[in-house]
Protein backbone atom coordinates (compact mmCIF):
# COMPACT_ATOMS: atom_id res chain seq x y z
CA UNK A 1 0.00 0.00 0.00
CA UNK A 2 0.90 3.59 -0.79
CA UNK A 3 0.78 5.52 2.24
CA UNK A 4 1.42 9.48 2.33
CA UNK A 5 1.59 10.74 6.27
CA UNK A 6 1.67 14.45 6.77
CA UNK A 7 3.47 15.55 10.23
CA UNK A 8 1.86 17.98 11.64
CA UNK A 9 3.91 20.55 13.59
CA UNK A 10 3.76 19.47 16.83
CA UNK A 11 5.36 16.81 14.88
CA UNK A 12 9.06 18.65 15.46
CA UNK A 13 8.18 21.58 17.87
CA UNK A 14 5.29 21.23 20.08
CA UNK A 15 3.49 24.65 21.12
CA UNK A 16 5.70 26.05 24.32
CA UNK A 17 9.02 24.58 23.53
CA UNK A 18 11.92 25.87 23.25
CA UNK A 19 12.46 26.20 18.84
CA UNK A 20 16.22 24.60 19.92
CA UNK A 21 18.23 21.59 17.15
CA UNK A 22 18.16 19.36 20.37
CA UNK A 23 14.29 19.66 20.93
CA UNK A 24 13.56 19.43 16.70
CA UNK A 25 15.82 16.24 17.00
CA UNK A 26 13.78 14.42 19.77
CA UNK A 27 10.86 14.71 18.35
CA UNK A 28 11.75 13.80 14.93
CA UNK A 29 12.96 10.54 16.76
CA UNK A 30 9.19 10.16 18.11
CA UNK A 31 8.04 10.34 14.76
CA UNK A 32 10.87 7.69 13.09
CA UNK A 33 9.82 5.63 15.92
CA UNK A 34 5.92 5.55 14.81
CA UNK A 35 7.01 5.27 11.22
CA UNK A 36 9.29 2.91 10.94
CA UNK A 37 7.36 -0.21 11.41
CA UNK A 38 5.38 0.58 8.30
CA UNK A 39 8.74 0.45 5.97
CA UNK A 40 9.03 -3.20 5.34
CA UNK A 41 4.90 -3.21 3.84
CA UNK A 42 4.12 -0.28 2.44
CA UNK A 43 5.60 2.21 0.48
CA UNK A 44 6.13 5.37 2.50
CA UNK A 45 6.38 9.21 1.67
CA UNK A 46 6.82 12.41 4.73
CA UNK A 47 5.53 15.38 4.61
CA UNK A 48 5.73 17.96 7.69
CA UNK A 49 4.73 21.36 8.83
CA UNK A 50 7.85 23.68 9.22
CA UNK A 51 5.69 27.07 10.42
CA UNK A 52 7.98 27.03 13.77
CA UNK A 53 11.20 26.66 12.15
CA UNK A 54 10.60 29.41 8.42
CA UNK A 55 9.75 32.00 11.71
CA UNK A 56 12.72 31.20 13.54
CA UNK A 57 15.18 31.76 10.35
CA UNK A 58 13.21 34.85 9.65
CA UNK A 59 14.01 36.02 13.39
CA UNK A 60 17.43 35.27 13.07
CA UNK A 61 17.46 36.87 9.63
CA UNK A 62 16.35 40.09 11.14
CA UNK A 63 19.67 40.74 12.70
CA UNK A 64 20.71 41.73 8.98
CA UNK A 65 19.77 44.67 6.74
CA UNK A 66 16.37 44.78 5.38
CA UNK A 67 17.74 43.92 2.02
CA UNK A 68 19.96 41.30 3.10
CA UNK A 69 17.29 38.87 4.64
CA UNK A 70 16.61 35.60 3.12
CA UNK A 71 12.54 35.46 1.66
CA UNK A 72 10.25 33.14 3.15
CA UNK A 73 10.52 30.68 -0.24
CA UNK A 74 14.92 30.50 0.64
CA UNK A 75 13.58 29.65 4.31
CA UNK A 76 11.04 27.32 3.78
CA UNK A 77 13.90 25.35 1.56
CA UNK A 78 16.01 25.97 4.14
CA UNK A 79 13.89 23.76 6.45
CA UNK A 80 13.08 21.53 4.32
CA UNK A 81 16.78 20.31 4.66
CA UNK A 82 17.01 20.81 8.01
CA UNK A 83 13.73 18.97 8.97
CA UNK A 84 14.19 16.32 5.87
CA UNK A 85 17.98 15.60 7.57
CA UNK A 86 16.45 14.66 10.92
CA UNK A 87 13.87 12.72 9.85
CA UNK A 88 16.69 10.58 7.89
CA UNK A 89 19.07 10.14 10.14
CA UNK A 90 16.47 9.10 12.87
CA UNK A 91 14.80 6.57 10.44
CA UNK A 92 18.12 4.92 9.31
CA UNK A 93 19.09 4.55 12.99
CA UNK A 94 16.09 2.14 13.42
CA UNK A 95 15.48 0.45 9.49
CA UNK A 96 18.16 -1.82 7.65
CA UNK A 97 21.43 -0.06 6.42
CA UNK A 98 19.70 -0.82 2.70
CA UNK A 99 16.39 0.43 3.09
CA UNK A 100 16.86 3.63 0.86
CA UNK A 101 15.88 7.61 2.10
CA UNK A 102 16.07 10.46 0.39
CA UNK A 103 14.59 14.41 0.83
CA UNK A 104 13.85 16.30 -1.57
CA UNK A 105 13.22 20.59 -2.37
CA UNK A 106 9.94 20.71 -3.36
CA UNK A 107 8.86 23.51 -5.74
CA UNK A 108 5.10 24.25 -5.49
CA UNK A 109 3.21 26.05 -8.08
CA UNK A 110 0.83 28.83 -6.87
CA UNK A 111 -1.31 31.25 -9.11
CA UNK A 112 -0.35 35.13 -8.96
CA UNK A 113 -3.79 35.84 -9.09
CA UNK A 114 -4.90 33.61 -5.89
CA UNK A 115 -6.92 35.75 -3.47
CA UNK A 116 -5.18 34.42 -0.47
CA UNK A 117 -2.41 37.20 -1.21
CA UNK A 118 -4.94 39.79 -0.28
CA UNK A 119 -5.91 38.03 3.42
CA UNK A 120 -3.12 36.73 5.10
CA UNK A 121 -4.11 33.75 7.35
CA UNK A 122 -1.19 31.19 7.74
CA UNK A 123 0.81 31.69 11.10
CA UNK A 124 4.63 31.47 11.04
CA UNK A 125 7.09 31.40 14.04
CA UNK A 126 6.69 31.86 17.37
CA UNK A 127 3.91 33.31 19.80
CA UNK A 128 4.33 36.77 21.06
CA UNK A 129 2.36 39.02 23.93
CA UNK A 130 0.28 41.53 22.57
CA UNK A 131 2.98 44.51 23.41
CA UNK A 132 5.75 43.53 21.54
CA UNK A 133 3.41 41.89 18.26
CA UNK A 134 2.64 45.25 18.59
CA UNK A 135 6.39 46.68 18.40
CA UNK A 136 7.66 44.76 15.45
CA UNK A 137 4.27 45.16 13.72
CA UNK A 138 5.72 48.39 13.80
CA UNK A 139 9.39 47.83 13.29
CA UNK A 140 8.57 45.66 10.47
CA UNK A 141 5.34 45.74 8.71
CA UNK A 142 4.40 42.23 9.51
CA UNK A 143 0.96 41.29 9.70
CA UNK A 144 -0.34 39.99 13.37
CA UNK A 145 -3.66 37.71 14.15
CA UNK A 146 -4.35 36.36 17.66
CA UNK A 147 -3.21 32.37 18.16
CA UNK A 148 -4.87 31.60 20.93
CA UNK A 149 -4.37 33.61 24.08
CA UNK A 150 -0.83 35.21 22.12
CA UNK A 151 -0.27 36.75 18.45
CA UNK A 152 1.86 35.18 15.32
CA UNK A 153 2.64 36.30 12.48
CA UNK A 154 0.45 35.79 9.47
CA UNK A 155 1.64 35.03 5.79
CA UNK A 156 -0.21 35.11 2.27
CA UNK A 157 -1.70 31.08 2.14
CA UNK A 158 -1.97 30.39 -1.64
CA UNK A 159 -3.82 26.93 -3.05
CA UNK A 160 -1.12 24.69 -4.93
CA UNK A 161 -1.55 23.95 -8.30
CA UNK A 162 1.56 21.72 -9.08
CA UNK A 163 3.91 19.98 -7.26
CA UNK A 164 7.14 20.47 -9.78
CA UNK A 165 9.18 17.32 -8.64
CA UNK A 166 6.46 14.68 -8.63
CA UNK A 167 8.40 12.45 -11.50
CA UNK A 168 11.19 12.10 -9.04
CA UNK A 169 8.98 11.22 -6.21
CA UNK A 170 7.92 8.50 -7.96
CA UNK A 171 11.16 7.49 -9.53
CA UNK A 172 12.08 7.37 -5.93
CA UNK A 173 9.05 5.11 -5.17
CA UNK A 174 9.42 2.90 -7.51
CA UNK A 175 12.72 2.16 -6.02
CA UNK A 176 11.13 1.06 -2.31
CA UNK A 177 12.94 4.48 -1.04
CA UNK A 178 10.54 6.40 1.59
CA UNK A 179 10.68 10.18 0.16
CA UNK A 180 10.62 12.59 2.47
CA UNK A 181 9.20 15.83 0.64
CA UNK A 182 7.06 19.14 0.37
CA UNK A 183 7.84 19.90 3.54
CA UNK A 184 5.95 22.98 4.96
CA UNK A 185 3.63 22.71 2.04
CA UNK A 186 6.57 22.97 -0.44
CA UNK A 187 8.57 26.00 -1.44
CA UNK A 188 6.26 28.75 -2.89
CA UNK A 189 6.98 29.27 -6.35
CA UNK A 190 5.23 31.11 -9.81
CA UNK A 191 5.63 32.00 -13.34
CA UNK A 192 5.93 35.79 -13.61
CA UNK A 193 2.94 37.40 -15.85
CA UNK A 194 4.32 37.93 -19.19
CA UNK A 195 6.17 35.97 -22.43
CA UNK A 196 9.04 34.42 -20.53
CA UNK A 197 7.29 32.88 -18.07
CA UNK A 198 10.00 33.36 -15.66
CA UNK A 199 9.85 31.18 -12.20
CA UNK A 200 9.73 32.59 -9.45
CA UNK A 201 9.73 32.15 -5.50
CA UNK A 202 6.97 33.99 -3.52
CA UNK A 203 6.29 35.44 0.20
CA UNK A 204 4.35 33.02 0.89
CA UNK A 205 3.57 29.43 3.01
CA UNK A 206 1.00 26.78 1.23
CA UNK A 207 -1.08 25.19 3.62
CA UNK A 208 0.55 21.96 4.21
CA UNK A 209 -2.52 19.91 4.42
CA UNK A 210 -4.19 20.88 0.93
CA UNK A 211 -0.35 20.60 -0.73
CA UNK A 212 0.05 16.84 1.44
CA UNK A 213 -3.69 16.22 -0.31
CA UNK A 214 -2.28 16.64 -3.90
CA UNK A 215 1.00 14.96 -3.54
CA UNK A 216 -1.45 11.88 -2.60
CA UNK A 217 -3.62 12.20 -5.55
CA UNK A 218 -0.95 13.20 -7.82
CA UNK A 219 1.14 9.76 -6.51
CA UNK A 220 -2.47 7.34 -7.05
CA UNK A 221 -1.67 7.02 -3.24
CA UNK A 222 -4.29 4.14 -0.84
CA UNK A 223 -4.32 6.27 2.24
CA UNK A 224 -3.28 9.53 3.20
CA UNK A 225 -2.92 9.93 7.09
CA UNK A 226 -2.63 12.94 8.72
CA UNK A 227 -0.72 12.96 12.10
CA UNK A 228 -1.56 15.62 14.88
CA UNK A 229 -1.96 16.02 18.52
CA UNK A 230 -5.43 14.72 18.29
CA UNK A 231 -6.99 11.33 18.52
CA UNK A 232 -9.41 11.73 16.21
CA UNK A 233 -11.35 14.20 14.76
CA UNK A 234 -13.93 15.25 17.76
CA UNK A 235 -17.02 17.45 18.24
CA UNK A 236 -17.05 19.94 20.90
CA UNK A 237 -13.42 19.74 21.33
CA UNK A 238 -12.50 20.87 25.10
CA UNK A 239 -15.98 20.13 26.07
CA UNK A 240 -17.62 17.67 28.65
CA UNK A 241 -19.93 16.98 25.55
CA UNK A 242 -16.73 16.22 23.89
CA UNK A 243 -17.31 12.93 21.09
CA UNK A 244 -14.83 11.45 18.46
CA UNK A 245 -15.66 10.44 15.33
CA UNK A 246 -14.50 7.45 14.15
CA UNK A 247 -15.93 6.36 10.24
CA UNK A 248 -17.52 9.16 8.36
CA UNK A 249 -18.28 9.82 4.38
CA UNK A 250 -17.44 13.23 3.28
CA UNK A 251 -20.45 14.45 3.06
CA UNK A 252 -21.20 13.25 6.79
CA UNK A 253 -18.66 15.70 7.97
CA UNK A 254 -19.76 18.78 5.85
CA UNK A 255 -23.08 19.18 8.75
CA UNK A 256 -20.27 20.10 11.05
CA UNK A 257 -17.73 22.83 12.05
CA UNK A 258 -14.50 22.53 12.90
CA UNK A 259 -11.39 25.17 13.72
CA UNK A 260 -9.78 26.85 10.86
CA UNK A 261 -6.86 27.00 12.45
CA UNK A 262 -6.09 23.27 13.47
CA UNK A 263 -8.45 20.72 12.43
CA UNK A 264 -10.76 22.81 9.93
CA UNK A 265 -8.13 22.22 6.76
CA UNK A 266 -7.05 19.17 7.89
CA UNK A 267 -10.88 17.64 7.62
CA UNK A 268 -10.97 19.82 4.06
CA UNK A 269 -8.32 17.91 3.12
CA UNK A 270 -9.12 14.66 3.80
CA UNK A 271 -12.27 14.35 2.73
CA UNK A 272 -11.03 16.07 -0.60
CA UNK A 273 -8.51 12.97 -1.29
CA UNK A 274 -11.57 10.95 0.07
CA UNK A 275 -13.81 11.85 -2.58
CA UNK A 276 -10.99 11.42 -5.61
CA UNK A 277 -11.29 8.23 -6.64
CA UNK A 278 -12.74 6.52 -3.55
CA UNK A 279 -9.51 6.79 -1.42
CA UNK A 280 -9.16 6.52 2.23
CA UNK A 281 -8.04 9.45 4.15
CA UNK A 282 -7.34 9.14 8.63
CA UNK A 283 -6.33 11.56 10.68
CA UNK A 284 -4.95 10.72 14.52
CA UNK A 285 -2.45 10.58 16.87
CA UNK A 286 1.11 10.22 15.83
CA UNK A 287 1.32 7.22 18.10
CA UNK A 288 -1.56 5.31 16.14
CA UNK A 289 -0.25 5.66 12.99
CA UNK A 290 0.01 1.97 12.96
CA UNK A 291 -3.74 2.04 13.70
CA UNK A 292 -4.72 4.52 11.93
CA UNK A 293 -2.97 2.23 8.42
CA UNK A 294 -4.90 -0.68 9.74
CA UNK A 295 -8.66 1.61 10.10
CA UNK A 296 -8.62 0.44 13.68
CA UNK A 297 -7.65 4.25 15.34
CA UNK A 298 -8.38 8.21 14.65
CA UNK A 299 -10.65 8.76 12.72
CA UNK A 300 -11.31 7.27 9.00
CA UNK A 301 -12.97 9.00 6.17
CA UNK A 302 -14.27 7.22 2.69
CA UNK A 303 -17.04 7.45 0.67
CA UNK A 304 -17.80 4.01 0.69
CA UNK A 305 -18.76 3.90 4.25
CA UNK A 306 -22.19 3.05 5.62
CA UNK A 307 -23.03 5.84 8.22
CA UNK A 308 -21.02 8.11 10.73
CA UNK A 309 -19.85 5.88 13.79
CA UNK A 310 -18.46 6.87 16.79
CA UNK A 311 -15.78 6.24 19.10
Amino acid sequence: MRVVIALGGNALLRRGEAMTADTQRRNARIAAQAIAPLAAEHEIVITHGNGPQVGLLALQGAAYKPEEAYPLDVLGAETEGMIGYMLEQELGNLLPFEQPLATLLTMVEVDADDPGFQNPTKFVGPVYDQAEADRIRTEKGWVFKQDGEKWRRVVASPVPKRIFEIRPVRWLLEQRTIVICAGGGGIPTMYEKGANRKLVGVEAVIDKDLCSELLARELNADLLIMATDAEAVCLDWGKPSQKAIHRARPDDLTQFSFPAGSMGPKVDAACHFARSGNRTAAIGSLADIAGLVRGERGTIINGGFAALSWH
